[in-house]
Formats: structure tokens, sequence, C-alpha cells
């Protein structure tokens, strides 16, 4: 079975490449198909802008495809910033400005309470739309720590760890990741239709 994954950013392809490698699936990204439209993402949810990316995807290519919406949600700030983790501080962000804004905006205050959300839509050969939902709890700490991951990972403390998701490997990353978590449900749902 074909599957392309609505992306072409590198850490993610990898991921879930990793995580879904035993199931008999030819895994492409939008880069393997020649894919390079930009996607606009204008949904109020995790759920609506995976389902947008999959949906434009599936639309044009009629092969099953899966997206995820991702990004960190913190409790003292509303949950913010959510859907906007990935532009938190502005379309020209970076990885450090975002998570500046972040520090800034949690000053003084001493929940530091978050979560990873991770949202993945997944849609079949016969058009059928299914979700999968992962979830990794942590708190914020105002200074970085780790070379790994990337976006909010050096700040996202871990306590069962002692660990920010920066200073873990992509294998303990892939162990408890709220993407890895999301996929663990998503590969059930792949194996009953490639079952089928």
């Amino acid at each position: 079975m074909d599957l392309i994954i609505a992306s072409n950013n590198k850490n993610k392809i990898k991921e879930i490449k990793d995580i879904l490698k035993d199931l008999n699936v030819d895994i492409k990204s939008l880069s393997d198909i020649g894919f390079y439209d930009e996607i606009e993402e204008n949904g109020n949810s995790f759920e609506e802008n995976s389902y947008i990316k999959a949906k434009t995807i599936y639309d044009k290519y009629k092969i099953p495809v899966i997206a995820d919406d991702s990004g960190l949600e913190v409790e003292a700030l509303s949950n913010r910033p959510g859907i906007y983790s990935h532009r938190y501080a502005g379309l020209e962000c970076d990885d450090l400005k975002n998570n500046k804004k972040l520090i800034n905006e949690l000053k003084g205050i001493e929940n530091r309470n978050a979560h990873y959300t991770c949202v993945i839509s997944y849609i079949n050969k016969s058009g059928l739309v299914k979700y999968a939902k992962g979830y990794v709890n942590g708190k914020i700490i105002d200074n970085p720590k780790g070379e790994n991951g990337f976006g909010y990972d050096p700040h996202f403390y871990i306590e069962s760890l002692g660990k920010t998701m920066a200073e873990i490997s992509m294998e303990e990353k892939n162990q408890i990741s709220h993407r890895m978590k999301a996929l663990i449900k998503l590969k059930e749902i792949i194996r009953e239709d490639i079952n089928n």
C-alpha cells in the first residue's frame, strides 16, 4: 500500500517512518510526489488543520494519506500557543523566537504544566477519515537544556525522565512522544485497512 505523509518536515518524516516501519506500506513525503504548494492551515483546532492537509493531498492524488498537526499547550496560557505553536512569534519566526516569547509570557507564573498534543488525520483509499491522538505531559523550564529535538523541546521538561525532550535521543523520544502515541493508534487503524 502506498501512503503519503502530507509534510516536507524531515524530522517529522523520519519520526513517522521509524514508527511505521514494520507495516507493509511504501511511505512517501510531499517532495517524493512532487507536491510543493503551501497548504493553508486555517482551521481552529489540531483536528481541522490535520484534516485540511490530508484532504488537500487526497483530493489531488486519491492515495491514502496521513497528516498531523501538533503543538504545545500550556495550562497557564489558556492552552496557547496551541495550533499557533510553529508561528507563535509571528510568520517570520523560528524556534528561538517562539521559545523566547513563551518564556517571556510565563514570567512570574508558577504553574508551568504543559503538554504536547498530536492529532493525525488518516484518509484511506476509500476516502474515509479517521483520527488518532496522542499527548505527552511536562513542565516548561526557563533555561533550555539539550541539543536534540526541535521546537519547544529544550524547554519541555519531563519529570518522570528528569530531562527535557531535547536531552533524550530520537529512540527515547519515539518511546514517549505525543506523535508516537498517536502513531501507535494509527498503526492499528492502517493495519486493519491493509488486512481488509
